[in-house]
């Protein structure tokens, strides 16, 4: 019999009451046209009912009109695990999905991407579950939240505390899909995925394993079908005994915003002068100031928001290839894209599968991460999960939690404050209007990166923002740095909603990081 069949004939297969596992990130391996079929099967038939759905990663684009918003419907979805979510555009109407959390419509939980990842794999396994330390003393703990977004979810348990060998441990238990929908570029007539054209592999052979491992079925969304013998055997990361049905979606996209770039998948190397570099403005003076953070030979990861044009700033200061860029995709090495395309790097060296990362990130075998902050607690806490008055702007933690549960070293960047007019002249900082909320605050809205933690275990932490660098020391954020044209007490430590102690050692941001000119960087071995 075939495995090759529409989208309409696939779907057919999924009952009601199933757990419905999707490997995607964002338009990443999105099987897009095989989530928009079981939603307009649903439309027709009123089934299947009561899904469980599994999403590591966010499933479709930042719009909510694609991925898991085809699915999103009261009486289809129950249930929803997701390390990320599609967090909308500022002004428009929120993602179907965030509608239905926010209306207590389905029972939802932000679990780290990566631990999303290793319970589907202790399901494949068929172990119980994951003892993990990551996210402790975060909103993933139970003691504060226990990854519950809503007040439907609280009243079923997803983590638990236990106690291991004389320590103490978070626990998950494990996940066990009946359906698995994966994404690949190629698919021969047995099923055996290759991923060519694609920017990831994600953990499509993780989340077929656990499908299969539990009696459940795996769906391939794929651009085109090969006859059998002709894939090359090397280049196959799911085989065919693992897939049951193969849908062809030609039109599939790469990414959320790209039909096909082949340096996106490797297929091809872009030259360094066709990377734009970015304006000069108060994001580029603070990437810049990441960027001095650097040692030459470290691996680095990257996270979304100013911290993502750094490594355009080593491009532009001639310093490309002198750290190696991961993402928690896969990615490992090129250059990491932006906006829509985050998530995809250019020019990459090689495509880890995303559970394989996040055992990397974990573990702390990395040397640096960049990443993005909302607001910064007193005792160094960071939120950037989630935003009260508009949690759809929010996309979640994601992989955020994994990656700094044990990383050795954080720098943390983003605007000092909220609403601000600023222009960097002359080498020095000028604020024309002084912004109206705090980002610095005594308590964080939610602690998706503990400070305490941070202190118990001797990471090296700092925040940098356009006025000022902040260390966490001694449990307590320090101003080490403070920008030209700066007055200290009026334009920083009265701005800020929480107490910034000051360096005795207080010293000028470099002049050279607000003049429009190539700073002239060389990275410190």
């Amino acid at each position: 019999m075939s495995k090759v069949m529409t989208a309409e004939e696939a779907v057919s297969h999924i009952a009601s009451g199933a757990v419905v596992a999707v490997n995607s990130s964002s338009g990443l391996c999105c099987p897009d046209a095989v989530l928009a079929a079981l939603g307009e099967r649903f439309d027709r038939e009123g089934a299947p009912r009561d899904l469980t759905s599994i999403h590591p990663i966010a499933a479709g684009d930042f719009f909510g009109t694609k991925g898991v918003d085809h699915i999103a419907k009261p009486g289809m979805l129950s249930r929803i695990i997701g390390g990320s979510y599609p967090s909308g555009p500022t002004k428009a109407e929120p993602p179907l999905i965030w509608q239905m959390i926010t209306g207590n419509q389905v029972k939802a939980w932000n679990v780290p991407s990566g631990i999303v990842f290793d319970m589907l794999r202790e399901g494949a396994a068929k172990r119980p579950g994951v003892l993990t330390k990551v996210g402790l003393k975060t909103f993933v703990d139970p003691d504060l939240e226990g990854c519950a977004m809503n007040e439907a979810a609280k009243a079923e348990s997803i983590v638990e505390h236990r106690e291991f060998d004389g320590e103490d441990w978070l626990y998950f238990r494990a996940l066990k899909p009946d359906v698995a929908i994966i994404r690949a570029s190629t698919a021969d007539e047995r099923g055996n995925l290759t991923f060519e054209q694609e920017g990831a592999v994600l953990g499509a052979m993780e989340m077929a394993l656990a499908a299969r491992n539990n009696g459940g079925k795996i769906i391939a969304q794929v651009r085109r079908i090969a006859a059998n013998g002709s894939l090359n055997a090397h280049d196959v990361r799911v085989p065919g005994i693992l897939v049951d049905m193969i849908v062809e979606a030609p039109e599939q996209l790469q990414t959320t915003a790209t039909l096909y770039d082949p340096a996106i998948s490797g297929e091809l190397v872009r030259p360094l002068d066709t990377f734009q570099t970015p304006e000069f403005n108060i994001g580029k003076v603070i990437a810049r100031r990441v960027a001095q953070e650097l040692r030459q030979g470290w691996a680095v990861n990257i996270g979304f928001g100013i911290s993502a044009n750094v490594p355009r700033i080593l491009v532009e200061e001639g310093q490309h290839g002198a750290v190696t860029w991961m993402i928690e995709q896969g990615a490992v090495g090129g250059i990491p894209l932006l906006d829509f395309k985050f998530g995809c790097a250019a020019n990459a060296e090689a495509f880890v599968a995303s559970p394989h990362q996040f055992c990397y990130f974990q573990a702390g075998g990395f040397d640096a991460s960049l990443l993005s902050f909302l607001e910064v607690g007193r005792d160094g806490s960071v939120n950037v999960s989630r935003l009260s008055a508009t949690p759809h702007r929010t996309a979640g933690a994601g992989g955020f939690v994994d990656i700094t549960a044990r990383a050795r070293k954080i720098v943390f960047s983003g605007m000092f404050n909220a609403g601000a007019k600023m222009r960097a002249e002359g080498g020095k900082l000028v604020i024309d209007i002084e912004g109206k909320i705090a980002k610095f605050v005594d308590a964080v809205d939610q602690v998706s990166f503990s400070g305490a933690r941070a202190l118990e275990q001797g990471q090296d932490v700092t925040y940098v923002t356009e006025r000022c660098v902040i260390r966490l020391i001694e449990g307590r954020l320090t101003v080490t740095e403070v920008a030209p044209g700066l007055d200290l007490k009026r334009d920083v430590l009265d701005q800020a909603a929480t107490e910034l102690l000051v360096a005795d050692d207080l010293r000028e941001m470099d002049g050279a990081l607000f003049r429009p000119e190539a700073l002239g960087l060389r990275l410190r071995a």
